[in-house]
């Protein structure tokens, strides 16, 4: 019976597909019906425009033209996941924020780290902050700054100020949480589905 294997084989394959495709059904099913981010509510990012946010990338990138000329550019992305964290999110934020005044090459780039706060608010850290004499001649071994936590608690928040002055507040930051974990739990089941299709094309 030289065929029974290869039948055996091909049924045995069928099997373990069809569990991996119910497996795939189970969690898209869970993720639908799991949808913490996906509240009524609308997170406007303030005095922000959204200028880039692919459905295939994972940033965002926002934009605002101050009053004075002052250009300010912010992009955004997930960090790592926290393990253990409490609150709705399970991750912080990323925000990069670079601010160039009229008629200057020179811009002052800040690196922030954007969490949630209480009453289902958000707030955000300034990790590093940066002097850049011209954004395109950036050598790695030019000296952009001291340690941010290394400054004078005072400079430090008046920096913080700073930032919130051109609108850099809690407006954006709630915005951006909302938004880069919606965005990543519909990136999330895009991709089951995907996986889902091809696995039972396959059977």
């Amino acid at each position: 019976m030289p065929r029974v294997t290869p039948i055996l084989r091909k049924a045995r394959k069928a099997l373990q597909d069809s569990d991996l495709v119910k497996a795939l059904q189970s969690e898209i099913t869970h993720e639908l019906s799991s949808t913490p981010f996906q509240d009524d509510q609308s997170h406007s990012p303030g005095d922000f425009v959204v200028e880039w946010d692919s459905p295939q990338s994972q940033d965002v990138v926002l934009r605002r033209n101050c009053e004075s000329g002052e250009e300010v550019a912010v992009s955004a992305v997930l960090g790592p996941v926290t393990y253990g964290k409490e609150g709705v999110f399970p991750r912080d934020v990323l925000m990069k924020v670079c601010l160039k005044k009229p008629g200057l090459s020179s811009m002052l780039q800040f690196d922030c780290g954007v969490f949630e706060g209480g009453n289902e608010g958000s707030q955000f850290d300034i990790h590093n902050a940066y002097y850049i004499q011209s954004p395109t001649c950036v050598s790695p071994s030019d000296y952009r700054g001291p340690l941010f936590s290394s400054l004078d608690p005072q400079l430090q928040d008046a920096l913080k100020e700073y930032l919130d002055a051109r609108g850099v507040g809690e407006s954006l930051t709630n915005f951006l949480l909302h938004h880069l974990h919606k965005k990543e739990q519909g990136q999330y089941v895009n991709w089951l589905k995907k996986l889902e299709s091809s696995v039972a094309k396959s059977e």
